[in-house]
């Protein structure tokens, strides 16, 4: 839908765009504060008038509608401010993904067509090392939380702080068609280079007002309140940090951004700062329970939801120990990504629900948000009824998903393949209408001709006490087709089980009716440590990569 009229001119007041959600916040909570790591207070009046000025800088950089500009930073005050100037002035803001590879980095940089990049002087090495991908990038503005250099003959445009002193605040934001890009980020996906992801603003602000919604309307088993302190422990660089920073600017929460992601320190600002709301991937999670400093955290006052990966009923059960109220989540980088959260339906449980009902309810993958329409497919792409046992594709519809990949016709067209946004999940829709993923379609391990679950295998080990995390992946097999491979990370000062012991833990939850009594062919490795992508999740990618070229027989 455009919002333009038929001359091309942007029609005011009707249009969806970023710049009006920072309407209710200038009078509902212009003294709550937004932190920065232990360096930066500023009350939100301080941080629109912050904004603002970045607007105006903007211009004075020559940053026109339709630019794109790049940001190389970690979580903090500056990004959120990027998040808002930089579409709100008709450019397109480039979240660059700090940790993946320089090549990747710059690879982006250079498909986006970056003409601005802001960048963290602890990156100003890897950009000023990057020179073949930056011929289309005018400026390079340097953000800094101290004494900062310049590498040798890379020029600078200044410092941050320098040019938002420097300039006076935009008086008001313009007027922008709501189909105008407004936010650009690249997913590695799992073959080829990057793919770009963008989204609008009519995209972003509907995403923001249902995910908003959807997390504040119901009481089991939390709720997101106005008088929450929000702090991201998912990167800013990534999916917009799932589109929460939007939703707690929106509200006027108190917000905290942690910077640079250093364990140690994230203790301390939930601690300090009494963080009671916030979202992750659950091997983050495990990484910050498990910290010789978690013990100083009253766990329990934080509202936490899981995504990025299936939550693992042990993980939660750990973390309900410890008082962390806690959530799965459904979302992709091309979904914007919120498209399901489970939370327990009234009347699910009937009265008086025990635990362990809530753990299988909040260990699902979803309920569709509102507007969200779920199908799950076969593989002519006939919708399978909902309460069967048969396993097909998520397929997803709803008004903020990516409209494809930038620059990349044939990838979008197999994203929405017969008018639907393919997730490559396997998944069953339960009859009460929760989404079940059993795994990604990739990894799902085809044993005999059955097909098993590599995430009921991983949550089986995670269940072993002396089992930090846990890995499955399919390799070939003389006789099976495939069978499991495990790859298991052991926790400190615990007794080490050896893989046998492992196995016979497996063999348990098979007797128990837990688990195909083909996961028996799993194959159990104790590792140092599983690999992982750019944003914590297991890297099943790189584990098979690891083992290419041999056949490995049970």
């Amino acid at each position: 839908m455009s919002t333009s009229d038929p001359a091309g001119t942007p029609r005011p007041g009707h249009a969806l765009l970023i710049r009006d959600l920072l309407h209710r916040v200038r009078a509902w909570a212009p003294g709550r504060t937004i932190q920065y790591r232990d360096r930066v207070t500023l009350t939100y009046a301080e941080w629109l008038g912050r904004t603002a000025r970045l607007g105006a800088w903007l211009g004075r950089l020559g940053v026109r509608p339709g630019d794109r500009v790049g940001v190389l930073d970690w979580d903090s005050h500056r990004v959120l401010e990027m998040f808002f100037a930089v579409p709100c002035v008709g450019a397109t803001l480039h979240t660059v993904n700090v940790k993946l590879t320089p090549e990747q980095v710059g690879y982006t940089i250079r498909h986006a067509r970056d003409t601005v990049l802001f960048v963290h002087a602890d990156f100003l090495p890897l950009v000023a090392g990057l020179r073949g991908f930056l011929g289309g990038v005018r400026h390079v503005v340097v953000l800094a939380d101290g004494p900062w250099e310049a590498p040798e003959g890379f020029p600078v445009a200044g410092e941050y702080e320098e040019g938002l002193g420097s300039t006076e605040p935009l008086a008001s934001w313009p007027d922008l068609d709501e189909d105008a890009t407004a936010t650009l980020f690249y997913t590695t996906g799992t073959t080829g280079e990057p793919k770009g992801v963008s989204f609008t603003h009519r995209q972003i602000v509907l995403h923001t007002l249902a995910a908003g919604m959807a997390l504040a309307v119901h009481d089991e088993p939390m709720a997101l309140r106005s008088s929450d302190v929000y702090m991201p422990l998912t990167p800013m660089f990534h999916v917009h940090a799932w589109g929460v920073p939007y939703i707690a600017v929106t509200l006027g929460l108190a917000q905290v951004y942690p910077g640079k992601y250093e364990p140690a320190m994230l203790l301390t600002l939930i601690e300090r700062h009494r963080v009671t709301f916030s979202h992750c991937v659950p091997t983050l999670l495990l990484m910050l329970l498990r910290h010789p400093s978690s013990g100083a955290v009253d766990w329990r006052r934080l509202k936490l939801v899981i995504g990025g990966a299936a939550l693992l009923p042990a993980v939660a059960r750990e973390a309900m120990g410890r008082g962390i109220c806690i959530v799965g989540g459904y979302g992709m980088s091309e979904t914007c990504p919120i498209v399901a959260v489970s939370h327990i339906r009234p009347g699910l449980m009937g009265e008086g629900g025990e635990a362990g009902d809530a753990v299988d309810v909040i260990t699902r993958t979803g309920f569709p948000l509102p507007l969200v329409q779920a199908r799950v497919v076969d593989d002519a792409g006939r919708e399978l009824p909902p309460g069967g046992e048969g396993v097909g594709e998520l397929v997803l519809r709803c008004p903020w998903l990516t409209a494809g990949y930038v620059d990349d016709p044939a990838a979008s067209e197999r994203l929405w393949k017969d008018g639907w946004l393919h997730t490559g999940d396997g998944a069953r829709m339960d009859a009460d209408g929760y989404i079940r993923i059993t795994d990604r379609i990739k990894d799902v391990i085809k044993v005999g001709g059955e097909w098993i679950s590599s995430l009921e295998i991983e949550d089986v080990l995670a269940r072993h006490p002396s089992v930090a995390e846990a890995a499955v992946i399919g390799v070939p097999d003389a006789k099976w087709d495939e069978h499991p491979r495990a790859e298991v990370v052991l926790r400190p000062g615990l007794p080490a089980p050896t893989p046998r012991d492992l196995l016979r833990h497996l063999h348990a939850a098979v007797d128990a009716g837990a688990l195909h009594q083909r996961a028996l062919l799993t194959e159990v490795a104790v590792v140092e440590s599983i690999p992982r992508t750019s944003v914590g999740k297991i890297d099943k990618k790189r584990m098979r990569a690891a083992l290419s070229g041999s056949v490995v027989l049970a």
